[in-house]
């Protein structure tokens, strides 16, 4: 890979540029943390060839916001609970929204 294409995936959300120590620093929190995410499967961080953490910026995303939760004096894995349901609603929310438009348009191309 050229230096010029790995720089270009830093800009990708789900490249995994971020150490684990790096990811804690920028979130304020401890490696820990990041850990105890990764247990209760909020997020699982892609692995270096050395077999290191490696985290995205979708997944620092992510854990942020179980650590607003738990900042919150929620317990982390009710955190992760809340976070992996909202997503689950988010995306039916979606769906049901392609879904009425797709509708609109079939009921729409009939009359």
């Amino acid at each position: 890979m050229t230096e010029e294409n790995s720089l270009g995936r830093l800009d990708d959300d789900d490249y995994p540029a971020f150490t684990m120590g790096r990811a804690a620093e920028i979130l304020g929190t401890t490696p820990a943390f990041l850990r105890a995410i990764g247990e209760a499967r909020l997020i699982t961080p892609l692995r270096s060839e050395g077999g290191h953490r490696r985290y995205s910026r979708y997944q620092l995303r992510i854990a942020a916001r179980a650590r607003e939760l738990v900042d919150q004096g929620t317990p982390i894995e009710a955190a992760c609970r809340i976070i992996i349901l909202e997503d689950q609603l988010e995306e039916a929310q979606r769906i049901n929204e392609e879904l009425s438009r797709a509708t609109k348009s079939r009921h729409g191309a009939e009359a």
